[in-house]
């Protein structure tokens, strides 16, 4: 049992997802955000006995990787480097790729000198590691870096901590990354391995779908690729796909409800956006469809005239020093998550494995949810919870995916002589009163419930949530499995 207690000033915060690390040191009063985050790549010089494949040479050290800034120069400099993402199939598929990128976190980035370690580090990462992988994490940890404690933590634990009340234990976690979305049904305050599933869609197919979709945006083309000087086929679509990325990320989407599909978009009053910027009218009617929403004593003929413009939700943007006009295809971003055979041939969408996973992201939720036992179905979909990148910038993803997954609740429930099925779908979001996070969207909940157990586990008199040296050196890693908060 530890018995070392340490300062929240050296606490260390590492998450670590599929594709990006986040991290910071120092537990306050108020949870701060992280102060780092960089993808979860690394990159190795090509050598001549590795051109004809991918695959790192096994020879290879921690100190030959490329990380953080030093691999975005090289790759912005053109030079012939491999990447490789050792957390992007769900679990750890290179120890010393992985370690490469914990070291530039401890030591580069956060200045830790390893003979003077004094910081304790909880770790958060993906759910469902072997116990040997666990094992071989902390044994990195103790013996490569010297921290003076260590404990692990189940990344979609941490994420549901960061927004549970009460004594709410069960729930259903929906992480969406760049390339899959990960879905974890929790029980009583455990995930439920077995029911565990992903899909192979994430934020990059939004974006390419997005990308596509303004192709048939006549203002935006005649603008990016004017028709006296046409961009090549690869530079619009990098011009598009960075289009998209700028909407996104400017907050300029919202999720369309079930059923208002394309068509709903097209039929409702002038659609000719070209029409509108040609005419230079496109300010004249944002500016009045404002307007007139602001009057409530407007004549009945205006309130009609008012609501044809709010239905064309027109928007300017600058985009790389040019303004565009969008519409309401904006909106559309989220549909490959909810019908992922939208993009079947659309360019810059990469094939997935495995593939009999595609499926639209309300049918796998509901699917995770039904491999629960029956008893804990109904409190589980009392706790939905979308997080991930996406959301950062996109509010209402979760009341979107809880109508859609209304096939999987009673329509019309007998609470008298039903009292398993589930009746109803609860949406979760971060609190407002963790101030640091206010605004920020749902993304960044993982590095949140990362902290909050790092400072109860770290602060605990008894010790019975982490490992330390003293720990480490009587039982070596496999202590890690009975004194951490993943509960293994």
């Amino acid at each position: 049992m530890s018995s070392t207690s340490f300062r929240d000033s050296t606490v260390v915060i590492i998450e670590t997802s599929r594709t990006s690390i986040r991290a910071g040191i120092g537990l306050h009063d108020l949870l701060h955000l992280p102060t780092i985050d960089i993808p979860a790549r690394v990159g190795l010089r090509r050598t001549p006995g590795s051109q004809n494949g991918d695959d790192a040479p096994s020879s290879a050290k921690v100190t030959d990787y490329l990380v953080g800034a030093q691999l975005d120069d090289a790759l912005a400099a053109g030079q012939d480097i491999l990447v490789f993402w050792p957390f992007a199939d769900g679990e750890v598929s290179d120890y010393t790729q992985a370690e490469a990128l914990w070291k530039h976190i401890l030591f580069n980035r956060l200045g830790l000198r390893r003979a003077q370690m004094e910081s304790p580090v909880m770790l958060s990462i993906m759910a469902g590691l072997s116990r040997d992988a666990y094992e071989r994490i902390c044994q990195i940890f103790f013996e490569r870096f010297n921290v003076a404690g260590f404990a692990i933590l189940d990344r979609p634990m941490a994420q549901f901590y960061a927004v549970v009340s009460g004594l709410q234990l069960s729930g259903v976690v929906v992480d969406i990354d760049l390339d899959h979305t990960d879905v974890t049904p929790i029980a009583d305050g455990f995930p439920v391995h077995l029911a565990r599933t992903s899909v192979p869609v994430g934020l990059n197919d939004c974006l390419a779908y997005l990308a596509h979709l303004l192709r048939a945006n006549t203002s935006v083309m005649s603008v990016l690729s004017p028709a006296d000087a046409p961009l090549a086929p690869d530079a619009l679509q990098d011009a598009l796909l960075a289009l998209a990325r700028h909407v996104w990320e400017a907050g300029l989407i919202k999720v369309l409800a079930e059923g208002e599909a394309a068509r709903d978009l097209e039929d409702e009053g002038v659609t000719d956006i070209a029409a509108i910027v040609v005419a230079g009218k496109e300010r004249a009617v944002i500016e009045s469809g404002m307007k007139r929403r602001q009057n409530a004593k407007a004549q009945p003929a205006e309130q009609a005239r008012a609501k044809e413009m709010e239905a064309l939700d027109l928007v300017t943007t600058e985009f790389q020093g040019k303004e565009l006009t969008l519409g309401k295809e904006r909106h559309r971003f989220c549909e490959p998550l909810f019908d992922p055979a939208l993009l079947e041939g659309i360019p810059g969408v990469q094939e997935k494995e495995p593939k009999d996973l595609k499926r639209p992201l309300q049918n796998a939720v509901g699917d995770a949810v039904a491999k629960t036992d029956v008893d804990q179905r109904n409190y589980i979909w009392q706790g939905l919870f979308v997080t991930g990148a996406i959301t950062n910038h996109i509010k209402g993803l979760g009341a979107a995916l809880s109508a859609r997954v209304s096939p999987y609740i009673l329509s019309a429930p007998d609470i008298l002589n039903n009292e398993v099925q589930p009746r109803a779908v609860k949406t979760l979001r971060v609190p407002d009163y963790f101030a640091e996070y206010r605004d920020k969207g749902d993304g960044l909940a993982g590095f949140l419930g990362t902290s909050i157990v790092a400072k109860l586990s770290f602060n605990d008199s008894g010790g019975k949530n982490y490992v330390s040296k003293a720990d480490y050196a009587s039982r070596g890693p496999r202590t890690v499995l009975g004194m951490s908060p993943s509960l293994l």
